[in-house]
């Protein structure tokens, strides 16, 4: 499917492998935009034997020739963005970067007041990465947060860090009785020389994607996150706090074009989960522990060990609705081989029923049991096996790796287009549709 805008979102918990996939399919486009999320998130991608981790940065920074935009609906930690910018810089590699002026900013005091609030959700927590993610959303939606394009104007500045600052820090004294040290004026002076340090990046992204759609250019938006993250479709509580569906790219980007995209969502072969939620997939077991350390399942962002199950295809039967998936790029087929049989879960059991799509209500979800269809597994790929597929194309997959896909094509009402059966970019094949 041929567009002029594309779309790449995870269709589980997040972790699925949209680095790379938005990396290989990055070749054909002029830009890449990230649209919602913060540093909380982490991608991978390898090129060669360089291994990027991203976490701000959206993964089409490691392809020159693609402009990267970081959206207004992003949250931004200045410190880790300079960190990550770094990394590039001492490879004398002058990213092409642009961030939006309207996406807000993570102040030291939204840090402290999400250690604080993770205390006292107790077990409705989501088991956050303490980065400050859920409060700034929440001082964007109380209209007291403060924008990447306020770091430029020092009155605009103070205006408005005098309200945020003595709201947040008050609440966090007073109702959560958790300390907080660092005075206004120092927030100031060091933001201030962030936004010294940002401003040749800091630009009206918008009206930039704006003028680059007029004119032909291709765009990719790059999700972060999954769909079950979602904080509206997501299994609240136990969420992200920002939208990941492929209908936020437009709200995140501020290109609101309307029109019919290219619309990818990444399916790990199994699942991942990095904190807290009913798993109703779960592997507790030596399977579990064999699929997290070869396919090295810990969180790019935490470094904490991921949670496996076998891949649930109630939930990705819930992406493909919530997200309008035009197709899905499968990733790690290459993790599950060696085994002798592989599960899928097609449905819940409740109180003897079959449940087929997601429930919203916690206390149900509790009480669901997986229904699992079990398929013959495949032997590991070899070097020869690899370059067959390259050479040969989908054909040359064992046979039981093409039932695998088949099976989840034909529960989900969706696609296969792209099959990823290692790290690197070579080890990725497209399939004509």
């Amino acid at each position: 499917m041929k567009s002029q805008t594309m779309v790449v979102v995870g269709a589980q918990w997040g972790d699925e492998g949209k680095g790379k996939i938005t990396d290989v399919l990055a070749s054909s486009v002029d830009y890449v935009v990230r649209f919602h999320g913060g540093n909380n998130a982490g991608h991978t991608v390898q090129v060669g034997e360089r291994t990027y981790k991203l976490h701000l940065l959206p993964s089409g920074i490691v392809s020159r020739h693609v402009t990267s935009i970081i959206g207004n609906g992003v949250v931004i930690d200045p410190r880790v963005l300079l960190e990550e910018l770094e990394h590039f810089i001492e490879e004398n590699w002058t990213p092409k970067l642009l961030i939006s002026e309207r996406a807000h900013v993570i102040m030291p005091y939204h840090i402290a007041m999400d250690e604080a609030l993770s205390g006292h959700q107790g077990n409705l927590a989501a088991g956050s990465t303490k980065r400050g993610i859920a409060p700034v959303y929440a001082d964007k939606m109380y209209r007291h947060g403060i924008r990447m394009g306020d770091l430029l104007d020092a009155d605009m500045f103070r205006e408005k860090l005098e309200k945020a600052y003595h709201f947040n820090v008050s609440m966090l004294k007073e109702q959560f009785h958790h300390s907080f040290d660092m005075s206004l004026e120092k927030i100031l002076d060091v933001y201030l020389e962030y936004g010294k340090r940002l401003e040749t990046y800091i630009y009206d992204t918008e009206h930039e994607l704006s003028l680059a759609h007029r004119y032909g250019q291709r765009i990719l938006f790059e999700g972060a996150q999954g769909m079950s993250l979602d904080t509206d479709h997501g299994m609240y509580p136990y969420t992200t706090s920002s939208n990941n569906l492929a209908g936020y790219a437009e709200v995140g980007s501020g290109l609101g074009i309307n029109a019919t995209k290219r619309i990818v969502g990444v399916v790990k072969a199994y699942v991942s989960r990095v904190g807290e939620s009913p798993f109703l997939s779960e592997l507790l077991d030596s399977t579990g522990d064999f699929i997290r350390e070869k396919g090295r399942e810990y969180g790019t962002t935490t470094g904490r060990p991921r949670r496996i199950g076998w891949l649930d295809l109630v939930q990705v039967r819930q992406a493909v609705r919530t997200s309008g998936l035009t197709e899905i790029a499968m990733t790690k087929l290459d993790i599950l081989a060696g085994l002798d049989e592989v599960k899928i879960c097609v449905a819940y059991k409740l109180d003897g029923k079959f449940v087929t799509e997601m429930p919203a209500n916690l206390h149900v979800i509790r009480k669901l049991e997986p229904v699992y269809t079990v398929l013959t597994g495949w032997n590991e790929l070899t070097e020869e096996d690899k370059k067959q597929i390259v050479l040969n194309g989908y054909e040359a997959f064992p046979t039981e790796m093409k039932s695998f896909i088949t099976f989840v094509e034909s529960q989900v009402q969706c696609p296969v287009s792209i099959v990823s059966f290692g790290p690197e970019r070579t080890e990725t094949f497209i399939r004509e549709r």
